[in-house]
């Protein structure tokens, strides 16, 4: 095959992912020469960069520990049990690493441009912007920089360097995906404990029992509170994002490589595409970042259209590079006439389609949930409605309107995936060869609604810097017109959040459904790597119609026919209705494992009883492994995922419970203890707050994270590759919609409190005002906690199930 197209992806790839990195560290610089403020100001900015950099260090010291146990885990299942690629180990260290930077970075980032952003206020709203902007698109490209360069790393030292095929390549990085999906599901689950103990704390003994304005500095755990913000709403959706990036491009890597078997240039152009969309996107991003200003005195849906100018820019820049990508990489070199029956000539435009229906879909998501949310908008306002009857009218206005919320993302993702899978197959729905190229569809998607990440996360941790900037205003006690400043852009970036969390969320479910399919890739990998490791003994044959098959497992036989120097494996299917004349399949079923038994496999080639694995489909392994909804392994599998979404969320809601409780009774005992507080004559000890909020979050942020981990390896053992597919499909679908229904609620919650304390309902200090104050504490773990968590957790157990497959495959006790 000719290189120089490989070759030219490659630098296009690496040079974005290092162009990305320079602008990273230009805004970051840019940023760090505007003004900080006044020593008071400078003052409340470095309580809460201590205590963000404690925490995380905290954080990444328990990660460790858990990276390296996991690392020898995964060797011993490489190297030992040699159901893997070596280089999975590896590839899981570097993807846990770089996640860990890009959160470092981002947190770093945002904690030094908070009290920058309120002295940018002292100016104009548009300087204000401008700073909590940019600091954010540090954290944007700082994700999108490490994560293309991790993999194009890999790719060049893989494929170039140790001369790995293209398939055994794309399952052998995957690791990258395990171990940024590890560190995220720590990140978002720690620093939601950590961000919503402190919140509850501060809101309900502040604001109800004191009477006291949010981010007023008498309130003890108002600190704890802004370090929060940046520990879980920026280092751990940075974290996640920067998973769902590298498990929807390595995904579709390794799908594109198993649909175009037998034709290796459309092979390497389908693996490149979404790495080349990815620098297109990256570039558009970086672009798209100074197109965003406000002018003075703009609405929350003016500013909104401000931060869209630049997503807007970039998602139309992305589709028209799609469509020459698509033209230049697939449509051009590709035969239509090819033998491989798949889509070639202008038909493979339909990829290009797939593309655009991953970016539409992610505006669509996004502009549900900011309807759902904003308080410009009926939802919030009915729930802010609710206020004047009391705090339990309200929440359940809240959970109402989040359950109601829920039927948008779930059309929109269900159209994408048939609207994706048909485009790539030419809407042929039935042809089994056409099966994966359709999957590819789907996660080609996934990375169009990802595409233009950096500025879409940029978007999203603007959030918290302009909430810390309030918070600094707030304590600092500047100018009323500094605190209407931030505000505004306080009030924009809950709804930026809540956009960001939908999306993170519905790119979760496609790049799910896309590792879905990788997963059956690698069991066939893993029952490869079965037959000719060196324990399996594996005689000659002289032809197929008087072969000697070895059972190795199962319904899984190896064969070396003739002058072959590599072993065979086999799909035998169950015999159903006896012949007498069988070719030897109901004493290959009936032998034990191990066992030699000559069998006519040129015969059950033509009976559709026997299919070389290298050779078999998607549907031949779903035939194989009876995954039907009728099969009792597949709904009990179901019933798993499900179970383990609910007892995920419970798990994450308790423990913010749990540590809001400590927060409070430390709030009020200082309140009662320490005299001259409330007349500002005494400081507040806000160290305290923060050391309950990091204890807390350390503690309880192991179970629901191993639970992610482990699951899906026990089931596997028990219900086998089967049961192993309903547990990701009934995790994925009961998990989008639960976390979909959680962040909107908490979402909406939180801007009708804003509603109301902008002077709707009588404003701050009414009984509306307390009830919105409840409601928003129900809330905060919903949206910060649980809710971003699950998308971590669909597409961590789908990983896992990925990595884990080989050992399933040979290891499962499955007696069905």
């Amino acid at each position: 095959m000719n290189q120089i197209p490989l070759v030219i992806c490659w630098v296009v790839s690496m040079a974005a992912a290092i162009t990305s990195l320079f602008f990273a560290l230009r805004f970051y610089r840019w940023m760090k020469l505007q003004h900080e403020g006044d020593e008071k100001m400078i003052t409340i900015a470095q309580h809460v960069r201590a205590g963000a950099r404690a925490y995380l260090t905290r954080q990444y010291s328990v990660v460790a520990i858990f990276v390296v146990a996991t690392f020898i885990v995964l060797a011993l299942l490489a190297f030992g049990l040699r159901t893997q690629s070596v280089w999975v180990p590896f590839s899981f260290l570097t993807g846990a690493i770089y996640s860990g930077l890009a959160g470092w970075f981002g947190m770093k980032t945002a904690t030094m441009a908070s009290s920058r952003t309120t002295q940018a206020a002292k100016t104009s709203l548009n300087d204000a912007l401008q700073v909590a902007f940019r600091s954010g698109a540090v954290m944007g490209l700082v994700v999108v920089g490490l994560a293309l360069f991790d993999i194009c790393f890999w790719f060049a030292l893989l494929y170039w360097g140790f001369d790995l095929s293209m398939a055994e390549l794309t399952l052998s990085i995957l690791g990258i995906s395990m171990g940024a999906s590890s560190q995220a599901l720590f990140a978002r689950v720690g620093g939601g404990i950590f961000t919503k103990a402190a919140d509850v704390g501060a809101d309900l003994v502040g604001k109800v029992e004191a009477g006291i304005p949010e981010d007023d500095p008498r309130n003890p755990a108002t600190i704890a509170d802004n370090v929060g913000d940046n520990v879980g709403d920026v280092a751990g959706m940075g974290a996640d994002l920067y998973e769902s990036y590298c498990g929807c491009i390595l995904a579709s890597a390794a799908l594109g490589v198993a649909a175009y078997q037998g034709d290796p240039l459309i092979q390497a152009m389908l693996l490149m595409l979404p790495l080349v969309l990815a620098a297109a996107g990256i570039g558009l991003s970086i672009f798209g970042v100074f197109l965003v200003k406000a002018d003075e005195g703009a609405s929350e849906s003016t500013l909104m259209k401000s931060l869209e100018k630049g997503s807007n820019f970039a998602s139309i820049g992305v589709a028209i590079a799609a469509f020459i990508l698509v033209t230049l990489m697939l449509v051009l070199p590709s035969n239509p006439d090819n033998t491989l029956g798949l889509p070639g000539g202008w038909s493979m435009l339909g990829v290009f389609g797939a593309i655009v229906t991953g970016l539409v879909s992610g505006v669509l998501i996004g502009r549900w949930t900011e309807y759902s949310t904003s308080a410009e908008f009926a939802p919030t306002k009915r729930i802010a409605d609710q206020s004047r009857t009391g705090p339990a009218t309200l929440i359940i206005a809240g959970v109402s309107e989040g359950l109601y919320s829920v039927w948008v993302p779930i059309f929109v993702v269900s159209a994408a995936i048939l609207l994706a899978f048909g485009f790539c197959t030419g809407f042929d729905f039935q042809d089994p060869k056409l099966v994966t190229m359709g999957l590819y569809g789907v996660s080609i998607a996934a990375v169009g609604m990802l595409s233009t990440l950096g500025i879409t996360l940029a978007t999203d941790a603007y959030g918290p810097i302009a909430d810390n900037a309030g918070g600094n205003a707030e304590m600092s006690n500047q100018e009323p017109l500094v605190r209407e400043r931030t505000d505004a852009l306080d009030s924009l970036g809950n709804t930026t959040a809540a956009i960001g969390k939908g999306f993170a969320i519905g790119s979760a479910a496609l790049t799910a459904l896309a590792l879905l399919a990788a997963y059956i890739e690698q069991v066939r990998v893993g029952i490869d790597q079965w037959v000719t490791s060196e324990e399996t003994e594996i005689i000659q044959s002289v032809s197929l119609a008087e072969a000697e098959a070895t059972k190795i497992g199962r319904g899984i036989a190896g064969v070396r026919i003739g002058d072959e120097e590599t072993a065979r494996s086999y799909l035998i299917f169950p015999a159903g209705i006896a012949l007498e004349d069988d070719g030897g399949l109901k004493a290959f079923h009936e032998a034990d494992y191990g066992t030699k038994v000559p069998i006519d496999l040129e015969q059950l080639i033509n009976r559709d009883k026997a299919i070389a694995v290298v050779t078999a489909n998607m549907p031949d392994f779903v035939r194989f492994y009876d995954a039907n909804l009728m099969s009792p392994k597949v709904l009990a599998g179901v019933f798993m995922g499900v179970l383990l979404t609910f007892v995920f969320c419970s798990l994450t809601m308790k423990a913010v419970g749990r540590s809001a409780s400590d927060m409070v009774e430390e709030v009020r005992r200082q309140f009662r203890e320490i005299k001259g507080i409330m007349e500002g004559e005494a400081e507040p000890d806000y160290a305290a707050c923060v050391a309950i909020s990091t204890a807390a979050a350390q503690r309880e942020m192991i179970i629901p994270a191993l639970l992610g981990l482990v699951t899906p390896i026990l089931v596997g053992l028990v219900l086998g590759v089967g049961g192993v597919m309903g547990m990701l499909v009934g995790g994925l679908t009961s998990g989008f919609a639960v976390a979909i229904m959680m962040a909107n609620s908490g979402g909406a919650w939180d801007n009708a409190k804003k509603y109301i304390e902008a002077g709707a309902h009588g404003g701050k200090g009414t009984e509306a005002h307390k009830a919105a104050v409840v409601g928003d504490t129900v809330g905060d773990p919903f949206k910060d906690t649980s809710g971003p968590s699950l998308n971590i957790l669909i597409k961590l157990m789908s990983i896992v199930s990925v990595i884990a497959a080989g050992f399933i495959v040979q290891y499962s006790l499955s007696i069905f």
